[in-house]
């Protein structure tokens, strides 16, 4: 399955309903701190929303959820991993993207043959405290190198301007989320965002 090179991350499905229809093909919803009915009702919509518009959702961590829900993308964490039934995801027929942040993760990750592999955070960033400081543009090109053929997302401080660079470092993709939702006019940055990596 390959990656769109935009990948846009929201926090609630009425940032999909609202900015999918612009163009987006590839967006995680990556929902916190609900109630399993909310979670359902919101993979639903977000389902729905994708399909109309023929864009690839990825739902972030609730992967028993998104496999009820027939779901065909899963992102996980490194925590999220530890109680993952990797086996249930892959026979559920589900596609798996992984995050890392160091060379051990790394190795994990690899072992699992994911569909995708995210580096960060790439530069600073105000989304989440992280024990790890950012990795920096040749962390990609060494990612890229011990990776082969699994797609590399590049997270984590990343601008329209910074995500060429990243592309540049080997990167194929670059995920968004701030850049986003804290600009003033959300739509007219994902039209420049779709811009740039057409």
């Amino acid at each position: 399955m390959s990656l769109d090179r935009f990948y846009p991350i929201f926090d609630h499905v009425d940032w999909l309903e609202r900015l999918v229809p612009l163009g987006i093909k590839l967006v995680q919803l990556r929902i916190k701190d609900r109630s399993d009915t909310d979670i359902k009702a919101q993979i639903r919509r977000a389902k729905k929303i994708c399909a109309a518009q023929d864009c690839t959702l990825i739902i972030n961590d609730y992967w028993k959820i998104a496999l009820d829900e027939g779901c065909a993308y899963v992102h996980l964490g490194q925590e999220d991993l530890d109680h993952a039934d990797i086996a249930a995801i892959r026979t559920g027929g589900m596609a798996l993207g992984l995050s890392t942040h160091d060379k051990a993760e790394l190795a994990r990750a690899l072992a699992l043959s994911p569909d995708y592999i995210a580096l960060g955070p790439i530069y600073p960033t105000i989304l989440k405290k992280m024990k790890w400081h950012e990795q920096g543009i040749d962390r990609l090109s060494t990612w890229r190198g011990l990776m082969g053929n699994t797609p590399l997302v590049a997270i984590g401080g990343m601008s329209i301007a910074r995500a060429q660079g990243a592309f540049d470092a080997g990167a194929d993709c670059v995920a968004a989320v701030t850049d986003i939702t804290l600009n003033a006019s959300p739509e007219d940055r994902v039209r420049e965002w779709l811009a740039a990596t057409r």
